[in-house]
């Protein structure tokens, strides 16, 4: 590349860098006899990653996000698996997990074809997604939305909450003292990708009651009230909810 090129390209960079940063975290948290309301424009107050990239096609835009979940919180017996699991109380959104799947026949290797039954975790090995150095990227609409501990939240939070679940129970990172309840299987995948579980793919892991403190939905007690977990570890946040009044999230 000539050193024309190269201004070019750095040019190209600086704008889209100050583009980014140009946005400024805007959130307002409410709270009522009934529900918790989190409105945002959907922009982190930490530094973003550069968007797209090798992984992510989409660049990240300002929005208009409400999410109101119950105060008043009641767990029921069944957890029932959402796909956005909740809001940080910074205002971005907590999805986990993916619309991927294996898929031999696409360029990239994965789409939304689910019929391999292997479903791309965004956390794995090989950083597949993109995600950025706060575990999060951007999705078709330009929402910015973690899909493992944002380091920067951790690190500037007063206490361990860290946001709210669609069902109103409170998540909260306390490092390695929360352990779930995942493993990752022996042995090898049965069908195509194949390959040795290597925690990939949302298939590669399995629940094994007990094996850590914390629930199948990431949840545990927390100072005499029932909380969700978000761990280093996979599920990273729960991906599925226990309680009986689930806010669904776009």
């Amino acid at each position: 590349m000539n050193s024309k090129a190269l201004l070019l390209a750095a040019v190209a960079v600086a704008t889209l860098t100050t583009a980014v940063y140009a946005l400024t975290n805007r959130v307002a948290l409410a709270k009522s006899a009934n529900e918790i309301c989190i409105t945002s424009n959907g922009i982190p107050d930490h530094a973003v990653g550069q968007f797209p990239n090798r992984g992510n096609p989409h660049s990240i835009k300002s929005q208009n996000i409400k999410v109101c979940v119950t105060s008043n919180p009641q767990k029921g017996n069944r957890a029932q698996e959402v796909e956005t699991v909740g809001i940080a109380k910074n205002g971005i959104i907590i999805r986990p997990g993916t619309a991927d799947y294996y898929d031999a026949s696409s360029p990239r290797g994965h789409s939304r074809d689910r019929s391999s039954g292997w479903n791309l975790d965004g956390m794995g090995p090989g950083n597949t997604l993109g995600l950025d150095a706060n575990n999060a990227h951007v999705d078709n609409r330009g929402i910015y939305h973690y899909h493992g501990v944002p380091e920067a939240l951790a690190k500037t939070s007063d206490d361990t909450l860290i946001g709210w679940a669609a069902d109103g129970f409170e998540i909260h990172y306390v490092g390695g003292s929360a352990k779930p309840s995942y493993m990752l299987k022996n042995g090898t995948r049965p069908t195509a990708p194949g390959g040795a579980y290597d925690g990939s793919y949302n298939e590669d892991f399995e629940y094994v009651r007990g094996y850590g403190n914390l629930d199948q939905c990431n949840g545990a007690m927390l100072d005499g009230e029932y909380v969700y977990f978000a761990t280093d570890a996979y599920p990273f946040y729960p991906r599925c909810l226990y309680g009986t009044d689930i806010t669904r999230i776009r």
